[in-house]
């Protein structure tokens, strides 16, 4: 379990230069590339470039026809865009990116940022809700950020209408992280676009998605595991029993963050989903104070580790299979999967073998579509 342990957790070497970072961002948005097939590629591979070279094979031996990386073009078009709309990017592993967000298995490898960067770097607590929240979630939602950001705490949360606004206005003069579904210049809803640019000028706005893209309805989830994952906990002031809001209080849990709730009245809908939390046992919520007091001890702050140290860490390559092996591996792998999730840690076990040789497997089959793989390390069969 060590080597699992260091190729989902142990961040790969930051880019370097401009060659670098383009490399980065096209192997990152070539088809089937996610999260963690890109960090795979890297620990086996060493570098973008290698990864992007050898792309087409990995593909090609995991039975995909046709493969084709990312084109130059689109990635130049992306660098246009972000350089128009004064976007910086942060790579995984740079001393910019979000500390607390790299420990995560599935971290985004890049972060495209519109603000003050430095806010990203702070303690936060993330703040989400009901979208057509009531009069009394509203203002506990301002209440809460307004003395969350008083005792020095950022607000993170998805700029969506009712409890997100509500928080992003009150933590707008103490400091505030909207991170996007879409492209971190396409600000939706449309309504939230004078609250968007104060961001961008009192506080920083984020998103992992490419440049200009409009936001889709599985870009949600995705974008929730970041709000949580920026977060020491998660505050939920208002949701239904069934909601996006739950969905970033479960990758919370995922995630080791707290998770708190307020409380609502039982006949209220709008606070059936806090009430569901508090039950199961989230810590309730009656003012900043809770919040702070739940959360735990903000440790010293480790000193950066050097190239040296970095190399010393990264896990070894694993060994070579014969194609036999491998197509042995991978009917194993499909036939302990089905359409509920499994831990990928669970599914290693299972199998008695390695986690360097599953995890090559893995990204082999979710390269070819047979596997998909969801926030907090959970693995399911596509078909």
């Amino acid at each position: 379990m060590t080597e699992d342990k260091l190729s989902s957790n142990h961040p790969p070497l930051p880019p370097t230069t401009e060659d670098d970072r383009f490399s980065w961002l096209r192997l990152l948005r070539s088809r089937r590339v996610g999260p963690a097939t890109f960090r795979r590629l890297l620990a086996e591979h060493g570098t973008a470039q290698n990864a992007l070279a050898a792309l087409p094979k990995v593909a090609r031996d995991a039975g995909v026809k046709g493969y084709e990386i990312c084109p130059i073009g689109v990635v130049d078009a992306e660098l246009k865009a972000a350089k128009a709309a004064k976007a910086q990017l942060l790579c995984l592993g740079d001393a910019r990116y979000p500390k607390q967000l790299a420990t995560l298995a599935d971290a985004p490898p890049v972060l495209w940022a519109i603000g003050d960067i430095s806010i990203l770097n702070r303690p936060s607590i993330a703040m989400v809700g009901a979208r057509n929240c009531s009069s009394l979630g509203t203002r506990m939602a301002r209440a809460l950020a307004h003395d969350l950001g008083a005792q020095g705490y950022v607000v993170a949360s998805g700029l969506a209408r009712g409890i997100d606004t509500a928080a992003h206005i009150a933590a707008l003069p103490t400091g505030t992280i909207a991170v996007m579904a879409g492209g971190v210049d396409v600000i939706y809803p449309t309504e939230n676009t004078g609250l968007a640019q104060d961001i961008a000028r009192q506080g920083v706005r984020i998103s992992e998605q490419p440049m200009g893209l409009p936001p889709q309805a599985r870009h949600f989830p995705r974008r929730n595991r970041i709000i949580s994952g920026l977060a020491l906990g998660v505050v939920v002031v208002e949701a239904a029993a069934k909601s996006g809001s739950l969905i970033t209080a479960c990758d919370a849990l995922d995630q080791g963050r707290e998770v708190l709730a307020v409380p609502g009245h039982p006949f209220d809908a709008r606070a059936s989903g806090c009430n569901m939390l508090i039950h199961d046992g989230a810590t309730l919520v009656r003012n900043a104070e809770d919040v702070i007091a739940a959360l735990p001890p903000q440790e010293q702050e480790q000193p950066e580790q050097t190239l040296h140290d970095l190399m010393e860490t990264a896990p070894a390559p694993p060994p070579k299979r014969t194609l036999k092996e491998t197509a042995k591996l991978h009917l194993q792998i499909l036939n302990r999967l089905g359409p509920s999730p499994v831990a990928e840690d669970q599914l290693i076990r299972d199998l008695s073998s390695s986690a360097g040789e599953v995890g090559s497997a893995l990204m082999d089959l979710e390269l070819d579509g047979k596997i998909n793989r969801q926030s907090g390390g959970l693995l399911s069969r596509s078909d």
